[in-house]
């Protein structure tokens, strides 16, 4: 009797314990799945975007992933959408290395009816469901509003781009603002790589041949604090705006080396890119472009924005 007993104290063990692996095995089929790639993992910038991906992962009860190649070229990229692809996810979200040579993979998502959101990098491809990011022109307007505020019309400024896709409308908006606000335009340097190197080049070269440049605008952080720092090997002290809002700049905007910048929201981006996608899934109609703003960073938030990012890079 006992050993009857015995056994089917632990065959009913064993059936509670299978019912519950059964239960928890449904729950996770039952989760919208989601892929997110971005471009790499190597700048503080994608770190921020994918806590916050991580975080929307996590709010929004999501089974999700997100993923970079290791050395953040365009072919390494495209193998990995390929290998995305045969997973099968609910929602692709991609950060594009290089829109032109991404977007057929993208089509093959398309084709399945997975639907694709552009993340960080906007693209005109038709067939996206949504971009979630900067409105590059609006950022450059603003930077040029900002840097126009500390000099005087007549002053001359400079303008200093990377090779980035989204760099045109920055230095379109740029220079919008700097044109309505009577500073002159003395010199561009774009197309550049972002290494130390090349801005420490187009910086002197700036100083050398447009010794009354007044501000600087770059477009993105890297560049800018990379000028910053050639600035201050003449003894210089001019004003030097960047767009991506990194600690490092905003460190300098806490110590009064700069005043101010204007800053992307990585952090929104990837948490806004899982709440639309889930959105997506549910069939709700979403925005085709979801502006995640710019923020204007001076001494009186720094410390606030630092603390913050602190938090989320490693």
């Amino acid at each position: 009797m006992k050993k009857k007993l015995r056994i089917l104290l632990i065959s009913s063990l064993f059936l509670v314990i299978l019912i519950g692996c059964i239960v928890k095995f449904c729950k996770a089929e039952d989760k919208p799945k989601v892929v997110v790639v971005l471009k790499d993992f190597n700048s503080e910038y994608w770190e921020i975007t994918k806590a916050g991906v991580e975080k929307g992962f996590r709010d929004f009860d999501v089974d999700g992933k997100v993923i970079a190649p290791k050395d953040g070229t365009v072919e390494s990229q495209r193998d990995m959408l390929e290998n995305v692809l045969k997973e099968k996810p609910d929602v692709l979200i991609v950060s594009p290395t290089s829109p032109d040579r991404i977007i057929p993979v993208l089509e093959k998502f398309v084709k399945k009816n997975i639907p694709v959101l552009l993340l960080d990098t906007y693209d005109p491809w038709k067939d996206k469901t949504a971009y979630i990011g900067t409105d590059n022109l609006n950022l450059g307007r603003i930077a040029g509003e900002l840097l126009a505020s500390h000099l005087q019309p007549g002053d001359e400024a400079a303008l200093i781009g990377g090779d980035i896709p989204v760099i045109g409308k920055r230095i379109e908006g740029a220079k919008m603002s700097l044109e309505a606000a009577g500073i002159k335009i003395a010199t561009e340097k774009v197309g550049l790589s972002d290494h130390a190197e090349i801005t420490k080049k187009a910086m002197e070269t700036i100083l050398r041949d447009d010794p009354d440049v007044k501000g600087i605008i770059t477009t993105n952080d890297i560049v800018a604090v990379d000028a910053l720092k050639v600035i201050k090997e003449h003894g210089l002290k001019i004003p030097v705006i960047g767009a991506d809002g990194i600690i490092k700049m905003i460190k300098l905007i806490e110590d009064g080396t700069l005043t101010d910048t204007v800053a992307q929201n990585p952090y929104d981006m990837g948490y806004l890119s899982i709440e639309t996608a889930l959105k997506v899934i549910k069939g709700e109609d979403v925005k085709k472009n979801i502006d995640t703003g710019v923020d204007v960073i001076s001494q009186d938030n720094a410390k606030l924005k630092l603390d913050f990012l602190k938090g989320l890079v490693k």
